[in-house]
């Protein structure tokens, strides 16, 4: 178990986002790549560009372009790798910047984790509903990319003007 800090993962967001997507904290090939969903089996990115039927060729700007606003919940925590279930010591982010400074109409979560420390931290000082969907992670195998995608294409409702 390492303690890990979200200092070299930083939010991606303008004043145009409409949604923020948090997930709970960037995995260990994340952490390295210092980007976010950086493992080549999480299904992030490629599940994104099947829903807003757009292919990505620079993430930060395929991101912005959509209106999206990327972070997590936790700033740091201690985690064996990667494994959300290992989880401890968690020290939220704050997200009022993102919300303050942003058109955010609607938060998700990607994935259980990712939700319950949403609901533990940051709903009691945001007030904030959020939407809980499958994770992308690699570790969601129950899930095809079909029903992945077909449940993540609820986040094109908020980004209609």
């Amino acid at each position: 178990m390492e303690h890990v800090t979200h200092d070299d993962v930083l939010p991606i967001y303008d004043e145009n986002s409409k949604i923020l997507i948090l997930g709970s904290m960037p995995s260990k090939k994340s952490r390295e790549a210092k980007f976010y969903y950086a493992h080549p089996q999480n299904r992030f990115w490629k599940v994104l560009e099947t829903v807003l039927n757009d292919k990505i060729n620079n993430k930060k700007e395929f991101i912005l372009k959509h209106h999206i606003a990327l972070w997590d919940v936790i700033y740091s925590c201690d985690i064996t790798a990667s494994s959300d279930a290992s989880i401890k010591n968690v020290i939220p982010n704050d997200i009022t910047t993102i919300l303050e400074s942003s058109s955010i109409k609607a938060i998700f979560t990607n994935g259980k984790t990712a939700e319950k420390y949403y609901q533990k931290y940051l709903y009691p000082k945001t007030h904030l509903k959020s939407i809980c969907l499958p994770s992308t992670s690699p570790a969601n195998c129950r899930l095809s990319s079909n029903q992945l995608e077909k449940e993540w294409a609820i986040i094109k409702e908020y980004l209609k003007d």
